[in-house]
């Protein structure tokens, strides 16, 4: 079956392969998080984008090949929850938005920057910086497939909208200004969205609505 990037709790995981990278979607916990895994079919690789909950499940999806890297996509609680128990678990490297990592319960071995590379064997991400969900969020940019870029968005970018800022105007500036420079005024219509919470989207589908979210403020 194709995939979705449809996805309950305690379901199976929707897995595509993308170039070089398989990329496989589960939700966790109960705030519904998506975790994905990340793994490089020319080394066997692995990576972690928000060990958000439900540590065996993330465990059990990363199986016997291990963890090389978790990256947190920012501080919020409901998406660091496992974070600690999958480290301890795998050995594996932290890393998050250098902004972030102050608030994240586990040290960050590797603190991120716009324009920072994070390599998953053979395959590299792209981190982009996008400020107002969180001071220090990020997102992952994976530009190997031919078909299509894909993005990793966390909380800061959604079907219908961008992350939450919390009432606050300058934030929701901030993350308007960053989610169009950054990310629709770069990448084109195909692009593949993967959020932090809920189903995937694409750049297309979400480009026309852009006035709409800048006139309604949130």
């Amino acid at each position: 079956m194709s995939y979705t990037g449809t996805v309950t709790v305690g379901g199976p995981a929707d897995t595509r392969q993308a170039g070089d990278l398989v990329i496989s979607k589960v939700t966790v916990g109960p705030m519904d998080n998506d975790s994905y895994l990340l793994r490089c079919t020319d080394t066997g690789s692995q990576l972690l984008i928000d060990a958000a909950a439900d540590a065996p499940t993330l465990l059990a999806l990363a199986g016997d090949g291990g963890l090389e890297t978790v990256v947190t996509t920012h501080r919020h609680f409901d998406h660091v929850g496992a974070l600690a128990e999958v480290v301890e678990a795998t050995g594996a490297t932290t890393a998050a938005g250098r902004n972030d990592a102050e608030g994240i319960p586990v040290p960050t071995d590797r603190p991120l920057a716009d324009g920072d590379v994070v390599r998953v064997g053979t395959c590299e991400l792209e981190v982009i910086e996008l400020v107002g969900h969180t001071p220090g969020a990020i997102a992952l940019l994976y530009r190997g497939d031919p078909e299509r870029p894909h993005l990793f968005t966390g909380d800061c970018l959604f079907p219908g909208g961008p992350g939450n800022t919390f009432g606050d105007a300058a934030a929701f500036t901030q993350l308007m200004d960053d989610l169009e420079s950054k990310v629709f005024d770069r990448l084109p219509d195909e692009t593949w969205i993967y959020p932090g919470h809920g189903a995937d989207t694409t750049l297309g589908a979400e480009r026309p609505n852009l006035a709409e979210w800048r006139a309604r403020g949130w």
